[in-house]
């Protein structure tokens, strides 16, 4: 998501503990998201996800997101979509909507779901690291 100045690392995001490669989200999360997505930011970031560069609007899969948001925490991310998106009415939708909204971003740049559903909670503690072979 491009930011001025860019994605702020926080706290919780260098306490980061699992990864996003360790699947922390479940398959019908992401489709909850999805559907969420195609309502609340498709518009924007059109139904492929591939953004709009003219209006500097992000894409929000490929390498280049996965690049922005490498070494930082789901939580920095849920916390940039949920205080600034959607861009008129910042912060309107339900905590749990962005947290789908989330899973769905997570899924399309294939890394994979798991067995239990992303929570606000343990989001600060899901490094999103571009390379599987860095999990620890």
């Amino acid at each position: 998501m491009a930011v001025p100045g860019g994605p702020v690392v926080s706290a919780q995001g260098a306490a980061a503990k699992r990864s996003v490669w360790d699947g922390v989200y479940t398959e019908a999360q992401a489709r909850r998201g999805k559907e969420s997505y195609d309502y609340s930011c498709a518009a924007c970031h059109a139904p492929d996800m591939s953004g709009d560069p003219g209006r500097d609007v992000p894409a929000l899969y490929g390498d280049e997101f996965v690049d922005e948001w490498n070494t930082h925490s789901v939580r920095d991310l849920l916390d940039l979509v949920s205080k600034m998106m959607p861009k008129d009415t910042p912060g309107s939708l339900k905590a749990e909507t962005y947290v789908d909204i989330v899973t769905y971003l997570l899924q399309a740049n294939e890394f994979p779901p798991g067995t239990q559903e992303l929570s606000q909670t343990v989001a600060g503690q899901i490094g999103i690291d571009k390379n599987p072979q860095t999990r620890k």
